[in-house]
C-alpha cells in the first residue's frame, strides 16, 4: 500500500458527554487516524468540558445549528485526504471504525459507510425509525437507481476527493442521504461495512416521536432542495 495521506476522524456530538469519553479512547487506538477532531454542536450538557479534557481537537460551536452544519463546519476547515465521519455514541464499539477505513486508504472503493447487523440498536425500529429508513432509502433511490441500505448510518469514511466535488451540504438530519446521492451521482463507488457498532436510538415515547418526525421533516426537504437543484 503506498503512503496513505493524512486522514482525520470527525466527530460531530450534541449533548453525548456520558458516551464521548469511551467513543474518543477506542478512536485513539486505532493507528490509521492521524488526528481526531470533536465538533460541539452547542451542546447543552457538560459535553464542552468533557471533550476539552481528552486531548483532541475540538471545534466548539457557540449555539446548535445540526449535524450537517458541524460537518460542513469541518470540512471547510481541516487538511486531510480522507475524511471519516464518527457519531458520538458509539461508545467501544467505535475501534470497528477501522473496518470502514481500510478499503478506502487501500484505493478499494472511494466511500464506505458503516452496515449495522440485525444486533445493533441502530437498526432496531422503535421511535418510527424503520419508516425514516425506507424512506430515506426509497429516495436515494428515485435520484440514484441505486438501492443503498445505509441511507442514514452516520458511521461513514471519505475520500477527499468525493467531498470536493459535493455542492450542497444541507444543515440538519438530511446530511447523510444529500452525500450519499451527490456521492453516486458525481461517479464514485460505496461499500457498505457490516459492523456491529453499538448506537443509541429514539425509544417509543413522545420525545422519540418527536425527533423521528424532526428527521423525516429534514430528509424531506432535503429531497426537495435537490430535486429543484437539479
Amino acid at each position: 500500500m503506498e503512503e496513505k495521506g493524512r486522514l482525520v476522524c470527525v466527530v460531530p456530538v450534541y449533548n453525548e458527554s456520558d458516551l464521548i469519553v469511551n467513543t474518543i479512547e477506542s478512536l485513539k487506538k486505532i493507528d490509521l487516524i492521524d488526528e481526531i477532531v470533536v465538533v460541539n454542536d452547542g451542546s447543552q450538557d457538560n459535553t464542552l468540558e468533557v471533550i476539552n479534557s481528552l486531548d483532541v481537537s475540538v471545534i466548539n460551536l457557540e449555539k446548535n445549528c445540526g449535524k450537517g452544519y458541524a460537518m460542513r463546519k469541518a470540512i471547510e476547515t481541516l487538511k486531510y485526504d480522507y475524511i471519516a465521519f464518527i457519531d458520538g455514541d458509539l461508545g467501544e464499539s467505535s475501534i470497528q471504525t477501522e473496518k470502514l477505513i481500510l478499503p478506502v486508504i487501500n484505493g478499494e472503493v472511494d466511500v464506505s459507510i458503516a452496515k449495522f447487523s440485525d444486533r445493533s440498536t441502530m437498526t432496531n425500529t422503535k421511535g418510527g425509525f424503520g419508516i425514516v429508513k425506507r424512506f430515506a432509502k426509497s429516495g436515494i433511490y428515485f435520484f440514484t437507481k441505486k438501492e443503498i441500505d445505509t441511507s442514514l448510518s452516520g458511521q461513514r469514511v471519505y475520500k477527499k476527493q468525493v467531498i470536493e466535488k459535493m455542492n450542497y451540504i444541507p444543515d440538519r438530519y438530511g446530511i447523510e442521504v444529500a452525500m450519499t446521492i451527490q456521492t453516486i451521482n458525481n461517479g464514485f463507488s460505496i461499500m457498505e461495512v457490516p459492523v456491529t457498532m453499538n448506537h443509541r436510538y429514539s425509544q417509543r415515547n413522545l420525545q422519540g416521536f418527536i425527533h423521528r418526525g424532526k428527521q423525516f421533516i429534514d430528509i424531506l426537504k432535503t429531497f426537495i432542495v435537490m430535486y429543484f437543484r437539479g
